[in-house]
């Protein structure tokens, strides 16, 4: 019973740790079971979590105004307010600028007026840009401020505006106009220059030249060379920009268009030789041509092209100022080829002293003068100072060699008496030189202007000029010609060329002088005794010459043939061999001299022929069968009639290149006939 009770009570207590053991697993399995479930709500609510933790600083900065300062709440939403306003309204704008994109960055041809209202709508809104977004940034750093002081904003959150303010702030003290419009303005104003420079280009148009030789005779050109609606629209654009400091580049366009079509204009006048140095020419008359149509060609320049530029200077930019328009013209005009002009005039006066070069030089004077009120209202200006230093140099440089070369004349003229005088007794080439350039001198054509020129140089002296001191010095220069005459009739060895020479020169000063202005103011008396002198020469050179030639044809002893025929034929042979050996010689020596005149010439031939043909004739019909039957008679009938009045009147012919025109002169600048040109030498200051 015992054991019994004893392994009751065992199956018992194992019934029992079973049962706890099963409850325990059964529990066990329950809380793993919750604890997967717990861990499944733990992972699902790791999103929210954090979506919770990502929420709490905005919510945490939103509910800090409710712990701010009650009075810093209250007057907080009126900093807010005036802060925001200014923004609202400069954003506003910055809106509507960037509205305008679209018809800035059109062709302003197409409707320039609406495009120049459009840009000065832009210009406005940028200013108000300008003006306000500093204001605007003011605020919003006041508000900032406001709140930080406060402490009723979040730090994060106010140190992201304050970043960002001070870069707007950076931004409107730097390039400010540029980024507030993305460069729009600037590229409008970049499309009205080119619309300024196609309105110019397509209406510039060169001045056609009918034919060089009219250029003094051409009439005027139009009043403007560009259309008035063409001047209106260029005046238009130049106000937008010049409103925005471009003027200078407008000036730019306006001198490269303008002056290159003025340098068109004058390319047809070919103008090369205005680029010819001092080094390139020998002396003035080498390219004396170039000088008259210098005078042509500058003429027309100046009252045709440069007129015309001058005018539509002033009528496109008259609205800015004198200062600015005379500025741009002063470049045209020495860009398009003032100064080459000037500058030719210049190298004229740096080249060898000439007496041709006075009349050259007083030709530029003339050409000046007669410009002179046109300079002075073209070129007059502060602008063109340039051009007047050029043409005030040039002036004073004319002046000097005008009066330096006219004073030394006289001089030069007597140096001369030193030279020989031409071995073929002809015309010196210094006097019929002098002799027609002192008639040059008193025509009309130089007169007046040499007179205006030596009383311009004695002023800059404060010396007096007078007319008759030209007169006068112009009077001592051909006296001193004749002085020279009578000098070179004395170097003469031969006294029959000594007259033939004088013979020669009288009659040219007589007959080149007479009827002229010089001619009258030596005076009738004075061509009367050069007229006088011609024949007193002419007399003595034929009697001494010719004139001895008839004597070698005596009829003495041949009347009655006393002698008998023999002796008579002894007589006439030896006659006519000593009349043809004294005409040979005579012929010889004579075939080389040279009377430049063809009526002294043909009279003084003629003069010979009826000296000697009427004797000869007349003494062959005579005595010429004496001979004529001798086997040797044309030993003593040399010349028929024909052959001595063919060699009698080809007598003085001038030889090629013995004498010319006053502007004749040899290729190594010397007179043909001995006499040298007047030029400045070791002897000489000219």
């Amino acid at each position: 019973m015992a054991d019994n009770s004893n392994n009751n009570n065992t199956n018992s207590s194992s019934n029992t740790g079973i049962q706890k053991l099963l409850s325990a697993r059964k529990a066990l399995k329950l809380n793993l079971e919750k604890s997967k479930a717990l861990g499944l709500s733990i992972e699902k609510a790791g999103p929210r979590l954090n979506e919770i933790n990502q929420r709490l600083p905005p919510l945490e900065a939103a509910v800090r105004p409710i712990r701010a300062d009650r009075d810093a709440l209250v007057y907080v939403g009126g900093h807010i307010n005036r802060a925001v306003g200014p923004a609202a309204a400069v954003l506003k704008v910055f809106d509507a600028v960037h509205g305008l994109e679209k018809s800035l960055l059109s062709d302003p041809r197409n409707d320039l007026p609406g495009y120049l209202s459009v840009l000065k709508r832009l210009e406005e809104a940028l200013r108000f840009l300008g003006d306000n977004c500093g204001l605007a940034i003011q605020w919003l750093e006041d508000i900032v401020e406001y709140l930080e002081d406060n402490r009723v904003a979040d730090e994060k959150y106010l140190s992201s505006l304050k970043k960002s303010l001070k870069g707007l702030r950076e931004l409107q003290n730097g390039e400010g106009r540029v980024r507030l419009d993305g460069g729009l303005l600037d590229a409008s104003l970049d499309k009205l220059e080119s619309e300024f420079r196609r309105l110019l280009t397509e209406h510039s148009v060169p001045l056609p030249l009918s034919s060089p030789s009219t250029l003094g005779q051409q009439a005027c050109i139009a009043p403007s060379p560009l259309p008035v609606t063409v001047i209106q629209k260029l005046q238009a654009i130049l106000g937008r920009l010049i409103a925005n400091n471009r003027l200078e580049k407008c000036i730019s366009i306006y001198v490269d268009v303008r002056g290159s079509n003025v340098r068109a204009s004058l390319q047809a006048l070919d103008l090369d030789y205005l680029e010819i140095s001092i080094s390139e020419f020998s002396d003035v008359q080498s390219i004396e041509g170039y000088i008259a149509q210098w005078g042509r060609h500058l003429e027309f320049a100046v009252k045709h092209l440069f007129e015309a530029e001058y005018k539509l200077c002033n009528d496109v930019f008259e609205r800015i100022g004198l200062d600015v328009w005379m500025e741009c013209f002063a470049k045209i005009a020495a860009q398009a080829g003032m100064l080459a002009f000037l500058q030719f005039g210049k190298t004229i006066t740096e080249s060898k002293k000439d007496p041709v070069k006075l009349l050259k030089l007083l030709d530029i004077f003339a050409s000046l003068n007669k410009l002179r009120l046109d300079f002075n209202r073209l070129f007059g200006g502060a602008a063109c100072e340039e051009i007047q230093n050029l043409t005030r140099d040039l002036i004073k440089r004319v002046i000097d060699g005008v009066a330096e070369i006219f004073w030394e004349l006289l001089i030069q003229v007597e140096l001369q008496r030193q030279i020989p005088p031409p071995p073929d007794g002809s015309v010196p080439r210094l006097v019929s030189f002098i002799t027609e350039y002192c008639n040059k001198l008193l025509g009309d054509d130089y007169k007046s202007i040499l007179t205006q020129v030596l009383v311009i140089h004695r002023s800059w002296k404060h010396e007096k000029f007078q007319e008759k001191l030209l007169i006068k010095e112009i009077v001592n220069v051909i006296k001193a010609i004749e002085g020279n005459l009578d000098a070179w009739m004395k170097a003469y060895d031969d006294a029959t060329l000594s007259c033939f020479f004088a013979m020669n020169n009288h009659w040219h000063l007589c007959k080149h002088l007479k009827g002229t202005k010089l001619g009258n103011l030596l005076g009738d008396s004075w061509l009367r005794e050069h007229e006088q002198s011609k024949d007193y020469y002419s007399t003595i050179f034929f009697r001494d010459s010719w004139g001895k030639l008839p004597n070698h044809l005596s009829r003495e002893g041949l009347i009655m043939f006393s002698g008998g025929r023999a002796t008579a034929r002894d007589l006439v042979k030896r006659r006519l061999k000593a009349f043809n050996e004294a005409f040979d010689e005579m012929y010889m020596k004579q075939s080389y001299w040279v009377i430049s005149e063809k009526d002294l010439r043909e009279k003084t031939c003629q003069l010979i022929v009826q000296s000697i043909l009427p004797i000869y004739r007349s003494y062959m019909q005579n005595y010429g069968p004496l001979v004529e039957q001798d086997a040797s008679s044309n030993k003593y009938a040399k010349y028929s009639m024909q052959d001595f009045e063919r060699m009698l009147t080809s007598l003085f012919q001038p030889k090629p290149g013995r004498y010319g025109s006053f502007k004749g002169r040899s290729p190594d600048g010397k007179f043909d006939n001995g006499m040298v040109d007047l030029r400045r030498t070791a002897s000489a200051v000219m």
